[in-house]
């Protein structure tokens, strides 16, 4: 299924590709305050209907994912990283998807404050 989202001001927009049957909610420092629900995608599923340099990018700690977002709303649409196998992979914010009921999703909880 494809899927379309965007910031709250419409700067971002993005496709993705792929099932949202869940999301995964972290307690990371980050993540606690963002409050995002994600979903994980190949990085290749994610397609971006804007020039990337239009996102804005953040990183701390080890400094291998980078947090996407908008510049103008500050809206979080998606992380870029590497999973254990080192495969590029994609954090949606579902969020920012349109025309899903995120609440009816099953949440999974990631205790990414331990790391």
């Amino acid at each position: 299924m494809r899927y379309t989202g965007s910031c709250h001001c419409g700067n971002v927009k993005f496709e993705v590709e792929g099932n949202i049957t869940g999301a995964v909610m972290c307690n990371c420092s980050i993540c606690r305050r963002k409050g995002v629900r994600m979903a994980f995608f190949p990085r290749s599923a994610l397609t971006l209907l804007m020039p990337e340099d239009k996102l804005a990018s953040y990183t701390f700690n080890k400094h291998v994912i980078h947090h996407r977002f908008c510049p103008t709303c500050g809206i979080h649409t998606h992380g870029d990283g590497v999973d254990p196998k080192g495969n590029a992979m994609a954090a949606v914010n579902i969020n920012c998807i349109e025309n899903i009921d995120v609440d009816a999703l099953p949440v999974q909880h990631y205790d990414g404050r331990s790391l």
